[in-house]
């Protein structure tokens, strides 16, 4: 089984959709919680990493935590506001802090 680390994919993937891929700053921390990514980006790539009604953000949680679940962690993703930032502009909904694994799956809509 490959083990995929966690910090890479979420590099990659934010890298991939953003104009300032060197701007990118992911920050990783491990507690009794599990993992928490912490990432930063430039303030004029919030809106790609946030998405329409924060669809992307989403997306992007949800992979991460499937990532974490095939390396038995719970993986956690918090984007940092830049400095200026409006949270108006791109506010994302929070997402429930924990999902069974068929819901994660359901999310997906692999059908």
């Amino acid at each position: 089984m490959v083990m995929v680390d966690d910090t890479q994919f979420l590099e990659y993937v934010i890298q991939a959709l953003v104009e300032h891929p060197n701007d990118v700053k992911i920050k990783r921390t491990v507690d009794e919680m599990g993992v928490l990514m912490t990432l930063d980006v430039h303030p004029d790539d919030m809106g790609k990493v946030i998405g329409r009604s924060g669809n992307t953000a989403k997306a992007i949680r949800i992979l991460l935590r499937v990532v974490g679940m095939k390396n038995n962690a719970r993986v956690n993703l918090k984007i940092n506001e830049p400095a200026g930032g409006s949270r108006e502009a791109y506010a994302a909904p929070a997402t429930p802090a924990s999902k069974t694994v068929d819901e994660a799956m359901e999310d997906l809509n692999l059908d």
